[in-house]
């Protein structure tokens, strides 16, 4: 069981990435990434392949940088209505890849991220970031578009927030049943999303492609 909280802002109180690595445990496990590759019949003594355990282990890294936090996220603005009834804010869709903790094997896709302001807003831009926070790290589907609704939450108050992911998974499609095709929807819902069918409704419509 992952014991991960649903929401994680790692850049509160944090100036530096805890994820940091040592050069002598990054070169060990680069030893390591060299012989799982060749175990699995990787020639690693071509020009094109010497370097590819580093590349492999960068390339891993890069795409896990989300456990390191934003600490661009922590601005926000009053409403300029605050208080008031305020319309949809919706964002996407905001492309995304993200690893599958069970696999270690890509998907990728597409989030639409909406909320209702109550007294703060939130820079556009910054919905972006919060989907590639919690994409770029081990993860699921689910769990991420419960963290994405959540830091949303609890970033800028708003009056209810709504969260629709759709992905193309690897571990599907490279393997297993071999479903080329498919594509995995969530939905995810807080505040006045819970209790509005019509704003739902809205939602629904307004990410139609």
């Amino acid at each position: 069981m992952n014991n991960e909280p649903a929401v994680v802002l790692p850049w509160h109180g944090r100036e530096t990435s805890e994820r940091r690595i040592a050069d002598a445990d990054w070169e060990r496990l680069e030893r390591h990434a060299a012989e799982i590759l060749a175990a699995l019949g990787m020639d690693l003594d071509t020009p094109g392949t010497r370097e590819t355990p580093a590349r492999f282990l960068r390339a891993l890294y890069d795409a896990t940088a989300g456990y390191d936090g934003d600490p661009k996220l922590l601005t926000s603005f009053p409403a300029e209505h605050a208080g008031a009834q305020s319309g949809l804010i919706l964002e996407g869709p905001i492309s995304f890849h993200a690893l599958c903790e069970h696999h270690a094997l890509p998907f990728h896709g597409a989030a639409h991220v909406a909320y209702v302001a109550g007294e703060e807003i939130i820079g556009i831009s910054k919905l972006t970031r919060i989907v590639r926070l919690y994409a770029r790290r081990f993860t699921v589907q689910e769990r991420m578009g419960e963290q994405i609704a959540d830091a949303l939450v609890d970033l800028v108050r708003p009056r209810g927030v709504a969260v629709h992911l759709e992905a193309a998974h690897l571990c599907t499609q490279m393997r297993g049943v071999a479903e080329d095709g498919s594509r995995t929807a969530t939905t995810f819902w807080r505040g006045v999303f819970n209790e509005d069918a019509d704003l739902r409704r809205e939602f629904l419509l307004q990410i139609k492609p």
